[in-house]
């Protein structure tokens, strides 16, 4: 059994409008939120890092969690845009929490690595138990804010999201998950040594409005549940209309689809755990209904997770 125990993000202080934006890359305000529905974003100040983010989600987790981190047996850290080839985020995030000599992996994966973290942290926390993982990104230094690069500069922000999954309990069970990747268009969205992101828009989101609502339809089929059944669907944040196109390709209510896109943008890998946290904002009950999860991004990588009530509590017959 898996079950997802708490949430947490961490989002920098500084707005950016869309007109900041369209002032740098020479794009309509007005184009920008028509075409994306993103009206504002989050920018890292100077002194901040990747790791800093992660920290700072991370430990929102852990205090809605009510743990301390040596309570921590793994942690998984998902990020595209640390700023060292190595060593990753997941290992500094770890001993800066107070959880050093636990096994840290990162995963250097946009915009689908929380979902696969989170995937194999529900295969993992039975034999390592509690199991963080962090999503940490800072894009707005890995695109390029002029006129020739405007269809990306557009998109994205920073922020880190967090959650923790344990054995034994936590507010809904991870039910299930599918993954998939296919490298014959690696290329499509990359961010090589020393060069800005490179995306090819239009094939990205063809494969993704394709893709994404097909694993999510497949996981469900495996487990008897009908879109209609699930109470949210809870995405990747990348691109309004490919949220719309992913509930029309299921047949499901677009009113069931959360959104933040339109105050962060694309967070990338951060983007799917902070729309969780803030779905689930305050609220300490265990979830009654299914929800489902779901990401798209390099790779090509994708994966969908069903989340469900968690189990009763198991009875002690000792007498």
């Amino acid at each position: 059994m898996a079950c997802l125990r708490a949430l947490g993000c961490y989002l920098p202080a500084r707005i950016v409008a869309n007109e900041e934006i369209a002032a740098m890359t020479g794009a309509d305000p007005a184009w920008i939120a028509q075409m994306t529905g993103i009206a504002e974003r989050r920018f890292a100040a100077p002194d901040e890092s990747v790791e800093d983010l992660g920290v700072r989600a991370a430990q929102d987790c852990l205090n809605s969690a009510g743990l301390d981190a040596r309570e921590v047996g793994m942690v998984i850290a998902a990020s595209g845009s640390a700023e060292r080839r190595f060593p990753g985020p997941a290992a500094p995030i770890a001993e800066r929490l107070g959880a050093a000599g636990v096994p840290a992996i990162d995963l250097p994966m946009a915009s689908a690595g929380s979902v696969f973290g989170l995937a194999l942290a529900a295969r993992l926390c039975p034999s390592y138990g509690n199991v963080l993982v962090v999503g940490a990104e800072i894009m707005s230094r890995v695109v390029r804010f002029e006129p020739a690069h405007r269809d990306t500069a557009i998109l994205f922000g920073d922020g880190a999201g967090a959650c923790l999954v344990s054995p034994d309990s936590g507010f809904a069970e991870v039910v299930d998950s599918q993954l998939g990747s296919d490298g014959a268009l690696a290329g499509a969205l990359r961010l090589d040594l020393d060069a800005p992101l490179h995306m090819e828009g239009r094939a990205i989101i063809l494969h993704a409005s394709r893709k994404l609502p097909r694993v999510i339809a497949d996981l469900l089929e495996r487990h008897g549940r009908k879109p209609a059944e699930i109470a949210a669907y809870l995405l990747h944040q990348a691109n309004r209309n490919l949220i719309d196109r992913v509930a029309g390709a299921l047949g499901a209510e677009p009113a069931l689809f959360f959104h933040n896109l339109e105050r962060y943008g694309n967070t990338s890998s951060a983007s799917l755990l902070i729309a969780l946290a803030e779905w689930r904002g305050a609220e300490r009950q265990p979830l009654s209904q299914h929800v489902a999860l779901g990401a798209f991004g390099a790779g090509l990588n994708w994966g969908a997770i069903l989340l469900g009530p968690p189990p009763p509590p198991k009875l002690d017959h000792k007498v």
